[in-house]
């Protein structure tokens, strides 16, 4: 019984230690979250672009070298 309340006391300890953590956070205004939103959408796709971009070139150089033996 008596490590069930440790572990309790524990649990209820870490919850109040981050519910302080929390307090102490700067969150981020709406604007300020909307464009990092579309920051992160913008540079997901330019990468995925980049990526399809090299993928179709290395693939069509790996065809040519292939028939080409």
């Amino acid at each position: 019984m008596d490590r069930i309340r440790a572990s309790l006391g524990s649990v209820r300890r870490f919850i109040d230690e981050a519910w302080s953590e929390l307090k102490k956070v700067s969150w981020p205004t709406l604007p300020t979250t909307r464009n990092l939103t579309v920051l992160v959408f913008a540079v997901s796709l330019a990468i995925g672009i980049f990526i399809t971009v090299f993928d179709t070139i290395f693939l069509e150089a790996v065809k040519f070298l292939s028939t080409s033996g």
